[in-house]
């Protein structure tokens, strides 16, 4: 019996509060992992190289990275609740997890669910920044008007279920590989991590696009009405939503609704 096949028979084993403890575990290590990372890099050794610079030097709020672990924990619990969703439908035939592990098919699933995660990202961010959405769900996280590496994660609960569904509606229409349903969220975050990192390395620009992604993110938490993509600037500025770069160092951090 090979690997893919004892793995396989461990999560047809497994209950699915099991499978789901164990999920929301690795997305805990990773979380914690490059929540920390972040901090250190932005706070100490990127100044201390003489790298970049701070977008947004206002100070935090008392208690904002409390406020913000914490409520990334009840989001994760909710995403550990997904991954067992996730090989529940698989395990009831009503989708189809890949369980062999090749290059090619492994970089072609995480160039989809790359494209699939833009498109998803954009279009329940959109929704949440609707009037009654925005008030009662989606202002939570946009406490954090200065984002730190911890806001990663920092919803309410009704956006994590929101954003949660990348993976479950993907499956939907396209067999994902387990490999990638495994990877994915660590280059994610790690994406997530940057947008939030609320530091500009000056970078060439040819090469940096996800580097930048982090003046990309901390202009929305600062001026909100725009630049609702997950990484890539594509869809805002096809969809008129991209925020000018020459704004980021104005405006008074005050939510505006549509």
């Amino acid at each position: 019996m090979n690997f893919e096949q004892s793995l396989y028979g461990f999560v047809q084993r497994s209950s699915l509060p099991v499978l789901g403890a164990l999920t929301a575990a690795g997305f805990a290590l990773i979380y914690f992992g490059l929540g920390i990372l972040g901090s250190w890099l932005s706070r100490r050794v990127f100044p201390r190289l003489g790298v970049g610079h701070v977008i947004d030097e206002r100070p935090l709020r008392p208690g904002q990275v409390r406020e913000e672990v914490g409520l990334s924990l009840v989001s994760i619990a909710i995403f550990g609740g997904y991954g067992a969703l996730t090989l529940a439908l698989d395990a009831r035939g009503l989708t189809h997890i890949r369980w062999e592990l090749t290059a090619t098919g492994l970089a072609v699933d995480l160039g989809v669910l790359t494209l699939w995660n833009e498109v998803h990202f954009y279009l329940c961010h959109r929704l949440l920044h609707t009037r009654w959405l925005f008030r009662h769900v989606h202002a939570v996280h946009h406490r954090s008007r200065v984002p730190t590496p911890f806001s990663t994660y920092s919803f309410h609960p009704v956006e994590a279920l929101l954003l949660g569904s990348v993976m479950v509606t993907l499956q939907l229409f396209y067999d994902l590989s387990f490999w990638a349903a495994l990877t994915y969220p660590l280059v994610s975050l790690w994406m997530n991590t940057l947008g939030h990192l609320n530091y500009a390395l000056a970078t060439p620009r040819w090469w940096s696009a996800p580097l930048r992604a982090s003046e990309h993110h901390s202009l929305h938490h600062r001026k909100v009405n725009g630049n609702f993509g997950f990484q890539s600037p594509v869809l805002d500025r096809l969809l008129g939503s991209a925020l000018s770069r020459g704004s980021s160092h104005l405006g008074d951090g005050q939510v505006h609704l549509e």
